[in-house]
């Protein structure tokens, strides 16, 4: 059913096959090909790689929580991870799908090898916030982050493109709470994913929308989950991934082998002894808050470590006090522009550095 052997896949790019050697020569000039925008030639780029004889192929972290960084993977475990999500979602040969991901990321390069293996038909929108704003299509899968997906609900026309995905993934981050319910009533599947760079896309999904919604994600095949001492989630998913995975994922593990995540330990806080984890207060705040806003910390010679909220406009702070255990109430309000990187996570480091800056300023 799917091509696994790389001498002989071919890709499919808005109806028109091309070989390894088509790919060649419009890279070397000799053919020509209509769509010549930047995000074109970086797919052409990457299709002549991953054609080359070498076994691996180098991709980016998303640098959420520190500085993005390259690491090498095999391309083996990338077509595995694409046989297993095309099976999945039970992906036919010519159906549509979208690629408006970044191509130095793992999600957009996982689209084009998902489109290689599957014999998808592959459409291309340079990543945007809007990704639906200029296509008429109808595509049978699509990946997005949070942020496009918000993004797409402010328009009623993209919204409705929106709605005819057949199978849209969320990827890049956790899904707000007033985002996922405004995703309840939607006709198609609906489903957000936890993966990393080294698993090479997603090893468990969780369907968002439906009788089937859920907080909690499910494994998928060949995938198992343990705990560390600390309640960092362990993966193992010899498919994807030749080594046992330690995430800084903090995780509860339930009876019938699903799991949430929690955060990271990355961005526990530690005010007056007790501890705060930031992505859950975020989600208790999300219904207090209709502002952009993320959570982050500042020394504090009383407590250790002071909450601080950044937020992009002023908010009533009174609210906070009134929902809020005390020990939770944050410190500081700091208004700020939230930092994200590429892919459109909060930019957590450099949110510190930034807070920080702000309140020396202020001194």
């Amino acid at each position: 059913m799917f091509q696994t052997d790389r001498k002989q896949q071919t890709i499919t790019i808005e109806g028109k096959i091309f070989t390894a050697g088509d790919i060649a020569s419009i890279l070397s000039g000799k053919m020509f090909f209509a769509g010549n925008s930047d995000f074109y030639l970086e797919l052409f780029r990457f299709l002549d790689d991953w054609f080359n004889p070498a076994e691996e192929t180098i991709i980016h972290t998303s640098g959420s929580t520190g500085k993005p960084k390259s690491m090498v993977v095999q391309k083996k475990f990338m077509i595995q991870s694409a046989c297993i999500t095309c099976e999945y979602l039970g992906l036919k040969p010519m159906d549509k799908i979208l690629l408006c991901m970044p191509l130095s990321f793992i999600a957009g390069k996982m689209m084009v090898v998902r489109a290689l293996v599957g014999g998808l038909d592959l459409y291309l929108t340079a990543p945007t916030g809007h990704p639906l704003k200029d296509t008429e299509e109808t595509f049978q899968f699509a990946s997005m982050v949070p942020l496009q997906i918000f993004n797409c609900l402010q328009e009623p026309l993209e919204t409705e493109r929106l709605h005819q995905v057949k199978n849209l993934l969320i990827g890049g981050g956790a899904i707000n709470p007033a985002l996922e319910k405004a995703l309840q009533g939607f006709p198609n599947n609906v489903y957000a994913s936890y993966g990393m760079a080294e698993t090479v896309s997603h090893v468990a999904l969780r369907k968002v929308n439906g009788p089937e919604a859920t907080l909690n994600f499910t494994p998928l095949p060949s995938v198992s989950i343990t705990l560390s001492e600390e309640n960092a989630l362990i993966v193992e998913a010899p498919l994807v991934c030749a080594k046992t995975l330690h995430t800084n994922d903090v995780a509860e593990i339930f009876p019938n082998g699903t799991f949430r995540i929690l955060g990271r330990k990355d961005n526990v806080i530690v005010t007056g002894g007790l501890k705060v984890q930031a992505e859950t207060l975020e989600t208790t705040l999300s219904a207090l808050i209709h502002v952009p806003f993320a959570i982050t910390s500042l020394p504090d010679p009383k407590f250790g470590e002071k909450i601080v909220l950044a937020v992009e406009e002023p908010i009533d702070e009174t609210r906070l006090k009134n929902h809020l255990p005390s020990f939770q109430v944050p410190k500081r309000i700091i208004v700020v522009s939230i930092p994200r990187t590429e892919s459109g996570k909060i930019d957590r480091a450099a949110l510190k550095e930034l807070v920080k800056s702000k309140e020396e300023s202020l001194k």
